[in-house]
């Protein structure tokens, strides 16, 4: 885990829970069920956390978050314009439910992989977002965060 990542998930774990807002996926955003099929070895569970550049783990879908904190995070990435990512509902399949969280070593859902690299849930994802982490994070893997083009709207007004 890189610098900044950790320092955000230290600071996290220290101050507590974030929440969300609601909204809509993008396009580009790919879902599936169970992701890995019956059994979610830890290959299986290998193989879709690096099949994209950002995979998500979350209670529901994008386009219908079953609990606030997949909420937020779906919203986390829309605001930064995350549009090509990988989604798994762990609710459609009890064996990725609990092999993700063993994969990871976390015990809660959601949960953020970026390059194949375990980030956090939702409260570290909120914590990157709001210190600029985020953006920078996006950058290392080739993705422009929508916040930097809205920045860049408001200093040239």
């Amino acid at each position: 885990m890189s610098g900044s990542l950790s320092r955000a998930a230290a600071a996290v774990l220290r101050w507590g829970r974030g929440a969300g807002g609601g909204g809509l996926r993008g396009p580009g955003v790919r879902t599936a069920g169970s992701g890995g099929g019956g059994g979610s070895s830890g290959e299986q569970l290998d193989a879709l956390v690096k099949k994209d550049k950002v995979v998500v783990f979350l209670k529901g879908t994008p386009e219908q978050p079953l609990c606030g904190f997949s909420n937020a995070v779906v919203q986390i990435l829309r605001l930064h314009g995350v549009r090509d990512y990988a989604a798994y509902n762990v609710l459609d399949d009890p064996q990725l439910r609990q092999g993700i969280k063993d994969y990871s070593n976390w015990p809660t859902i959601p949960q953020v992989y970026l390059n194949g690299e375990f980030v956090g849930g939702c409260d570290i994802l909120l914590q990157m977002h709001q210190n600029g982490d985020l953006v920078e994070e996006l950058k290392k893997l080739g993705i422009r965060s929508a916040l930097l083009d809205e920045k860049k709207d408001q200093d040239s007004k």
